[in-house]
């Protein structure tokens, strides 16, 4: 369906339905499908009313930027945003970039509830599966070409929404297997997004609003690591895939994984995986 919604091309679509005898709880408000390229494109989430919102929008092309509670997102393509208004965050084009994505708009404090739920265990920024982008796009598709809107049809596509994103927040774990709290899960996503920056343990701790020590004990529990040795995880994750998804020399990977230079890059991966960076491409490459 994603394709399908891709092929209807950009799109906006306000659904005014009348006002129900017997409110509904989660409504569809509107829908489309944009495109932003070299412009000014800024929403500021304190300055879109008083009555409460909220909006879902998924990357499909290009990038966007979310600043929420401290915390810098990027969002690139296949990461789908969700936030709700009126609250202090901004989402954002930054100049000169391009950002291509679909969105709906819901209202109604079911579909607030649920977001609450969603945001207190997963944050404002969330990794949907093939199928949930399929089953959002179509839904937002279905928003977009909906002909005679009726106080049901709307809530029918309010709830299928919401309901896509609890399954790829809560329904995707193991038995057994607990979200990370809300502080903790905000400081992972972070340093996810900014394997570049020093990522120092003051800086995470501010994040988790969190003194230094207790964020340290409260991380090592939770997570089963010490901060910087999660940040150290992380980044050997990411430059393991740069050495093997592409052609990139040591010291652009060095760059790209936040490493000060590459001879120290060198050093700390021959002394985790067992072989200077270039020599653990080659061998993985022999192997396949």
């Amino acid at each position: 369906m994603l394709n399908s919604l891709l092929e209807h091309g950009f799109d906006i679509c306000r659904l005014s339905v009348p006002r129900s005898v017997a409110p509904l709880h989660c409504m569809a408000v509107s829908a489309g499908y944009e495109q932003r390229r070299n412009e000014v494109y800024s929403w500021d989430g304190m300055k879109r009313g008083t009555a409460p919102f909220l909006v879902i929008q998924h990357t499909t092309h290009g990038e966007g930027r979310l600043d929420y509670a401290g915390v810098q997102y990027r969002l690139t393509p296949g990461k789908t945003m969700l936030v709700t208004m009126p609250h202090a965050h901004r989402y954002y084009l930054e100049r000169g970039g391009h950002w291509e994505y679909f969105w709906l708009l819901l209202n109604g404090r079911e579909a607030l509830r649920l977001a609450r739920e969603i945001l207190d265990s997963s944050g404002p920024v969330v990794s949907l599966g093939a199928r949930q982008i399929d089953r959002l796009a179509a839904t937002a598709l279905d928003a977009m070409t909906l002909a005679e809107p009726s106080p049901g049809q709307v809530s029918v596509l309010g709830y299928a929404a919401m309901a896509t994103l609890h399954d790829g927040v809560f329904g995707a774990r193991l038995p057994g297997e607990t979200a990370l709290p809300p502080a903790m899960a905000r400081v992972t996503t972070y340093v996810d997004d900014n394997l570049t920056a020093p990522l120092q343990v003051a800086r995470l701790a501010e994040i988790a609003e969190m003194s230094r020590a207790h964020f340290v004990r409260q991380f090592t529990l939770t997570v089963g690591q010490s901060p910087s040795d999660f940040v150290l995880t992380r980044r050997l994750a990411r430059a393991e895939r740069l050495l093997l998804a592409t052609e990139m020399g040591v010291g652009e990977i060095a760059r790209l994984t936040g490493f000060a230079n590459s001879n120290y890059f060198a050093k700390v991966f021959r002394k985790k995986r067992g072989a200077a960076p270039l020599e653990y491409r080659a061998t993985r490459f022999e192997a396949g």
